[in-house]
C-alpha cells in the first residue's frame, strides 16, 4: 500500500491562490465572494427588514418541515460514527503522526473547545429551556404534561438532548476531518480539504470554493446572530442589575465593547488571546456552579445529577425518531431547529477545535469532544435548570409565573439565592467574555478560509473579520431591529440543510483516510 503522502500527493500548495491586498493575505476568489454576499445581505436586511424576515423564514420553515427525518437521522448517524471511532482501531491514531506532541494542556485544550462549542448557550438557556419545557412555554416533548412530575423529568432529558452528544458529534466530526486531512495529510485547513479523498483535486477548484464560501457565510451570520441576541441578554441582566435601560443604544455599546475587547484579543493570538480568555472564563463558570450547588438545594441538585442523566438516556431513543410523534410542532420548532442550528455552526466550532488538537490521538479526540462535554453540561444543566425548575414549583420568585422574558431567566433564579448581585454581576461578565472567545475563535476560523488554508493569517485580517462580526450584529440590531436579527438567524439555519450533506460526506472520506493511515503505520 502506498504511504500517505503518495495516496493523498498534490501539486497544490498552500495560499498558491492568494493575493496581497491591503495588508492581508487573501484567498481569491473565495473571500471575495463572502465578502460581496454578506455586503448584499446586510444591505437588503436593512432596506426590508420584515420583507428578509419573511423570505428566510420561509426558508428555514421550508428545510426544518420537509426534511425533518434527514436532520434527525443524521444526527444519530453522527453521534454512532463517533462513539464507534473510540472503540475501532483507528483510534489509536494520532492528529499530526505518531510522534505528534499536544501544543495546549488538557485543561486549556478543553476550555477552548468548551467556550467555542457551548458556553454561550449554556448562560442563555439553562434556566430557560427547562423551565420552558415545563410550563408548555413553547410546547413540551414527547406530549408530556405540563407541570408535572413526569413533565419535569421530560424538561430536563429533552434540554440534555439538545445540548449533549448530537451537537457535539456534529463538531466533532468537522473538527476530526479538518485536523487529520490538515495535520496528517499536509492539507490546507479549510473545509474543502476533507473532500480531497472524493474529488481530488478537484477540491481547489469552484467545487472547493462554493463549500468554503458557503462555511464562511455560515460562520459570519451565526456569530453575528449569537452575538446580537447575546447583547440582549447582556443589557438585560444590566438592566435587572442596575437599571440601566436595555433598549437598543445598550445592547449596541455591549456589542462595541466586545467586539473592541475581541480585536485585542485576536491579535494577540491563541496563547495570548483565546487560551487565557477561555481559561478565566471556565474557571469563572466553575465558581459559579459550585455557588448554586452550594447555596441552593444541594442534596436536590446532587441527586438530580443522576436523575437528569436517567431522564436523557429514557428520550434520546424516542426523540430521535421522526414517526409516529404526538409532539411535532415540538419536535420542529426546537429539536430539529436546534440540529440545523448546530450544523450551520459546524464549520466555525469544527474547524477552531481542529486548530487546537494537533498532537492528541482520535480516542483522546472524541472522548474528550464528544462525552466529556456532555457530563459537564449534565452537571451545569442540573444545578441552572433544577434549580429553576424548584422554583417554579415552588412558586419562588419571578420564575414562578413561568417564562417571561428568557433573557432575563438565569437572573431571576440567581435572585432568589444569596448574594444575587454579585452573581448576577459575574454571569453578565460570562456572557460577554464568552461573546469575546466566540468571536475571538470565529476570526481565526475565517481568517483560515479566506487565506486559503494558512494556519496564520496576517494581523489586518484578523482584524477585519472580528470587526465584520460587530459591525454586521450592531447594524442591523440597531437599524433592523429583532426582525433584522431573526432574519440573519433563519439565514445561518438554512444553510444547515446542504451542509448536512457535507457532513455525511465528511465520515466517509475520513474513515477512508484513519482506516489508510493506520494501515500504513502498522506496516512501517
Amino acid at each position: 500500500m502506498p504511504p500517505p503522502e503518495n495516496l493523498y500527493e498534490t501539486e497544490y500548495e498552500v495560499g498558491q491562490d492568494n493575493i496581497q491586498k491591503f495588508g492581508m493575505d487573501i484567498h481569491n476568489p473565495v473571500f471575495w465572494i463572502a465578502a460581496l454576499l454578506i455586503m448584499v445581505f446586510v444591505l437588503g436586511t436593512l432596506m426590508a427588514p420584515e420583507d428578509a424576515k419573511g423570505i428566510f423564514d420561509a426558508s428555514k420553515a421550508w428545510s426544518i418541515n420537509n426534511f425533518d427525518w434527514f436532520f434527525l437521522a443524521a444526527g444519530n448517524i453522527f453521534v454512532i460514527f463517533c462513539i464507534v471511532l473510540i472503540f475501532l482501531p483507528v483510534g489509536s491514531v494520532r492528529l499530526g503522526g505518531q510522534d505528534a506532541k499536544p501544543e495546549f494542556s488538557l485543561i486549556s485544550w478543553f476550555a477552548m473547545l468548551f467556550a467555542a462549542g457551548m458556553g454561550i448557550g449554556l448562560m442563555f438557556w439553562s434556566v430557560a429551556e427547562p423551565v420552558g419545557y415545563y410550563t408548555d412555554w413553547f410546547g413540551t416533548p414527547l406530549g408530556a404534561e405540563p407541570n408535572t412530575p413526569e413533565g419535569a423529568r421530560a424538561a430536563m432529558g429533552a434540554t440534555m438532548y439538545h445540548w449533549g452528544l448530537h451537537p457535539w458529534a456534529i463538531y466533532a466530526v468537522v473538527g476530526l476531518s479538518l485536523a487529520f486531512f490538515c495535520y496528517n495529510k499536509g492539507l490546507p485547513l479549510t473545509i474543502r480539504s476533507a473532500f480531497y479523498p472524493i474529488v481530488q483535486d478537484k477540491s481547489w477548484g469552484w467545487f472547493g470554493n462554493v463549500i468554503d464560501v458557503v462555511a464562511v457565510l455560515a460562520t459570519i451570520f451565526g456569530l453575528a446572530t449569537s452575538l446580537g441576541f447575546g447583547a440582549q441578554q447582556a443589557a438585560g441582566g444590566l438592566e435587572f442589575l442596575f437599571g440601566i435601560p436595555s433598549g437598543i443604544n445598550t445592547q449596541v455599546a455591549i456589542i462595541i465593547g466586545v467586539t473592541s475587547i475581541a480585536v485585542i484579543s485576536v491579535v494577540r493570538g491563541l496563547d495570548g488571546g483565546v487560551k487565557l480568555l477561555s481559561n478565566i472564563n471556565m474557571t469563572l463558570a466553575g465558581l459559579l456552579l459550585l455557588f448554586v450547588i452550594a447555596t441552593g438545594s444541594t442534596m436536590t441538585i446532587i441527586s438530580g445529577f443522576w436523575d437528569t442523566t436517567v431522564a436523557y438516556a429514557e428520550v434520546m431513543v424516542p426523540m430521535s425518531m421522526w414517526w409516529g410523534r404526538e409532539d411535532g410542532s415540538f419536535m420542529h420548532d426546537w429539536t430539529v431547529f436546534y440540529w440545523a442550528w448546530w450544523i450551520s455552526w459546524s464549520p466555525f466550532v469544527g474547524m477552531f477545535i481542529a486548530r487546537v488538537s494537533y498532537g492528541r490521538s482520535v480516542r483522546t479526540f472524541i472522548i474528550a469532544v464528544l462525552l466529556v462535554p456532555t457530563a459537564v453540561t449534565i452537571v451545569w444543566m442540573t444545578a441552572f435548570g433544577g434549580m429553576g425548575l424548584e422554583q417554579v414549583m415552588n412558586k419562588t420568585g419571578a420564575l414562578a409565573d413561568g417564562i417571561g422574558d428568557y433573557t432575563l431567566s438565569m437572573f431571576q433564579m440567581l435572585e432568589n439565592l444569596p448574594l444575587a448581585a454579585i452573581t448576577s454581576f459575574i454571569a453578565i461578565c460570562l456572557v460577554m467574555v464568552f461573546f469575546i472567545t466566540s468571536s475571538d475563535s470565529g476570526s481565526l476560523v475565517i481568517d483560515s478560509i479566506t487565506a486559503g488554508g494558512k494556519l496564520d493569517a496576517p494581523v489586518p485580517q484578523r482584524i477585519f473579520w472580528a470587526v465584520m462580526e460587530g459591525v454586521i450584529a450592531a447594524v442591523l440590531l440597531f437599524a433592523g431591529g429583532a426582525s433584522a436579527l431573526s432574519a440573519l438567524q433563519a439565514a445561518a439555519i438554512t444553510v444547515g440543510l446542504p451542509f448536512t450533506l457535507v457532513l455525511l460526506a465528511m465520515c466517509v472520506t475520513l474513515y477512508l483516510g484513519l482506516r489508510h493511515e493506520r494501515i500504513w503505520v502498522m506496516n512501517k
